[in-house]
């Protein structure tokens, strides 16, 4: 492996002459620095990570929690686009991310410990459990934390509007004539009280009837019991004409329902979707949708956590609330 003594021998210089031009300090020439940094590059330099970490007092490493309950892992989508912007923007700011679990190489550990033996600066918290217990050690310990999706008390969190989002698609259905509107709900959690917060607040602006018979509990990333919950609202004479579905997957579940009951969407049941994942566009009828702006809520997550590790007495802990849109499918009806 190349050292800083090998390029200063090269170049006939000293060490920390080296050492100051690959850092970029003003007190080397700008010509001296040009012949260094080429020096360098012809012969394969690499700069030592822990080295950097001695000198530094930071590894460069964001920790990432990630655990999904529905077992989909990298395959959720919402999550995968997250985490990819995530990690888009931490290495465009010199920053390498580490997964976190609990199991390391059979050796069980708490997540707090796992990342104080990677020695991560601070680590982002993308689950669906946020009761966990390792995501309490983790809130209470000292590194920087940003979680998202769920918000903590006097700490940073980066969380897509889902109150907003299904309160605009209730009134998008709602300007299509519909007024019997179903809910098919996630697991309980901090995003489905604010979905249903959303549903609540724009059936009793809008004047629509909320039915407990079609307020139903199913769970996220779900396709089978979304297709049970689905036969259920669908199954009587007096059936709600829009179902607002969990999430985009598992509205496949309420398709397949629906069409195995013989009835047609969006002519004898329209269909919503949540999360605007590419799948949904291939869907048929093409599935009218809430898109959750990925790209934003991963790159402001990663922006918060750096600079919590790089200036932690200037930034303040906030919410940062990431807004949607209405992706425009064919799976709803113009009723009336």
């Amino acid at each position: 492996m190349v050292s800083l003594k090998d390029i200063s021998v090269r170049c006939g210089v000293s060490i920390a002459t080296v050492s100051k031009a690959l850092n970029d300090h003003n007190d080397v020439s700008p010509q001296t620095k040009e012949r260094l940094i080429k020096a360098a590059k012809e012969m394969g330099y690499f700069p030592n990570s822990q080295a950097r970490a001695l000198k530094t007092n930071r590894t460069f490493n964001l920790g990432v929690m990630f655990s999904d309950e529905a077992g989909r892992g990298l395959t959720h989508e919402f999550f995968a686009k997250v985490l990819n912007s995530f990690k888009t923007e931490a290495e465009q700011s010199g920053y390498d991310i580490t997964f976190i679990s609990k199991n390391l190489g059979g050796r069980k550990m708490s997540t707090f410990e796992h990342c104080k033996y990677r020695n991560v600066d601070g680590i982002v918290i993308i689950c669906t459990d946020f009761s966990d217990p390792d995501v309490y050690e983790l809130i209470n310990g000292d590194l920087p934390v940003v979680t998202i999706d769920h918000v903590f008390e006097c700490h940073s969190a980066v969380v897509s509007n889902n109150e907003t989002g299904v309160e605009q698609l209730v009134r998008y259905v709602y300007e299509r004539g519909h007024r019997k509107i179903a809910f098919i709900q996630g697991k309980r959690s901090a995003v489905m009280e604010k979905r249903m917060n959303g549903f609540y607040k724009a059936c009793i602006s809008l004047g629509i009837e909320i039915r407990s018979d079609w307020m139903l509990i199913g769970e996220y990333q779900s396709p089978q019991m979304t297709y049970e919950l689905t036969k259920k609202l669908i199954s009587g004479s007096d059936r709600p004409t829009c179902i607002l579905m969990p999430d985009d997957y598992s509205a496949i579940g309420g398709y397949n329902a629906i069409n195995d009951a013989g009835l047609s969407i969006p002519d004898d049941i329209s269909v919503v979707g949540y999360d605007g994942i590419a799948y949904s566009e291939f869907l048929s009828p093409r599935l009218t949708s809430y898109k959750q702006d990925t790209a934003v809520i991963g790159a402001s997550a990663a922006k918060k956590l750096i600079a919590q590790i790089e200036n932690p007495a200037m930034t303040l802990s906030e919410v940062l609330t990431i807004d949607g849109t209405i992706s425009e499918g064919e799976s709803v009806a113009h009723v009336g």
